[in-house]
């Protein structure tokens, strides 16, 4: 947590949820004067008592860590008198076309714009929510010239700098980029703002500065490609189940040892899921169907990830009786988060409540937010052992190392090993590989026959 030499820039960040936060706090810690903006009484008052407002790894610390450089505000006046570069970080959620809507970004610009009409001197607004290309030089930049009576690129600035974070993992995201993303509505304005950046930054990272259309179609198109990794690396997963031998974990580990290709998110699991990737995927099929333009690949990469849930369901009715108890272990959409939004531990469990299992749901940090979204049809545990020891059959939703460590007597059952569906290969090489039936899916296994029936039904069609 090194600290650079106090910035000469005071910032605001409009918007202290589970972004904004933490964004607020790095900025702080790094040396700048901050001032956090939200509508929520709660969040500006947990600030202003140097309290964590949101749950979020290492939030707690960076806020200790401000030394009395950030504080919070209820005022739009408050906030912009007092900083001289406004960062908006508010929902974009989409629509049932799949656009983000820029409803809470234009309020927010609005109201800056408004208070700038009482303020003197220069200020550069900065829209790091994700927005759809067209709309930072569209909507965004009509409504900051109308409300503050400025134009932009001459008395105001105006940049689109979304981050390329996490959740779980937000502040060493905003600390250690690959790259920084600036649109910017003159170079004198991104200059400034790459400045910012390189003070709040441990990492070094690659800067790179475009016009505002670039940049907004670079930050879908990034998280498109992820996704695309993880859908080819599950198609693979999905391959290998039907080849004996076939070990996907072999494969994807070769593959990203090429250069062109790249190891991260190259991995068989199960579908990506959050706040993010299915969202934004969607949104760009979406912008390339609205101009014309064949997006077969993003379309594809839904297909797939659609499909795995379908995947694990096949090879869990496969070895659970008929209306048994299933524990499905992680509910979160991924490691160090509570969220549940479109998680695949989630989708798997409204899908066997409907065909007529019993669901124990387990996770430390996402089962209490499971069980109010599933309701009584399930059961919640934050125990693993817990949740397999009154289990008929299990699978790995979500990849916590934990579970590795769980004693084999709990898989004991006394007729025959509990089944554990494993898509991750968590389980490799564990003694619960002893005392399960552990059916690893896509990393084919020596005695195929003994997993017949399950990988069968994972042959569903997309």
């Amino acid at each position: 947590m090194s600290e650079v030499s106090p910035g000469s820039e005071r910032l605001s960040v409009v918007g202290l949820g589970k972004l904004g936060a933490p964004m607020a706090a790095v900025f702080a810690a790094r040396g700048f004067d901050v001032i956090g903006l939200d509508l929520n009484a709660a969040y500006v008052d947990a600030v202003n008592a140097e309290r964590a407002p949101v749950d979020e790894t290492q939030l707690q610390a960076y806020m200790h860590a401000s030394r009395g450089r950030l504080r919070a505000t209820l005022s739009f006046d408050e906030a912009i008198s007092g900083s001289d570069i406004s960062f908006v970080i508010v929902p974009t959620p989409s629509g049932p076309d799949h656009f983000f809507t820029n409803d809470h970004v234009v309020e927010a610009v609005r109201c800056i714009g408004d208070a700038l009409r009482r303020k003197t001197g220069d200020h550069l607004v900065v829209v790091t929510s994700t927005v759809m290309p067209g709309s930072t030089g569209g909507v965004i930049r009509e409504a900051l010239e109308q409300s503050s009576g400025r134009v932009v690129g001459r008395d105001v600035g105006l940049c689109y700098s979304p981050e390329f974070i996490a959740l779980g993992t937000v502040i060493r995201d905003l600390l250690n980029p690959d790259m920084v993303l600036i649109g910017e509505c003159d170079p004198v304005y991104g200059e400034r703002l790459e400045r910012v950046y390189r003070k709040s930054t441990e990492s070094q990272p690659s800067v790179q500065r475009m016009n505002f259309v670039n940049a907004e179609i670079c930050k879908i198109a990034v998280n498109t490609f992820v996704t695309t990794k993880i859908s080819y690396a599950n198609m693979l997963a999905d391959l290998c189940d039907h080849l004996e031998g076939a070990d996907v974990d072999a494969i994807t580990r070769a593959l990203g040892s090429d250069s062109r290709i790249g190891a991260k998110y190259l991995k068989g699991g199960v579908a990506y899921g959050g706040p993010c990737f299915p969202r934004d995927n969607k949104a760009f099929a979406a912008l390339a169907r609205s101009l014309d333009v064949p997006c077969h690949i993003a379309e594809a990469t839904d297909r797939i990830n659609d499909h795995q849930v379908q995947r694990l369901f096949g090879a869990l009715k496969a070895v659970t009786p008929e209306g048994g108890r299933i524990a499905v272990l992680g509910l979160s959409y991924k490691l160090n988060t509570s969220v549940i939004e479109h998680s695949q531990g989630m989708a798997l469990s409204r899908l066997l409540i409907d065909e007529g299992y019993r669901v124990i749901v387990a996770d430390p940090l996402g089962a209490t937010m499971a069980q109010a979204s599933l309701g009584p049809l399930a059961e919640a545990s934050h125990d693993f052992s817990q949740a397999l020891a009154a289990a008929d059959a299990a699978v790995v939703t979500t990849p916590y190392p934990e579970i590795r460590s769980i004693g084999p007597e709990v898989f004991a059952r006394p007729s025959s090993p509990l089944p554990v569906v494993d898509p991750w290969g968590l389980l490799k090489d564990s003694p619960v590989v002893d005392a399960a039936r552990v059916i690893f899916l896509g990393r084919g296994q020596s005695a195929r026959a003994t997993n017949a029936a399950a990988l069968a039904h994972t042959l569903s069609p997309l």
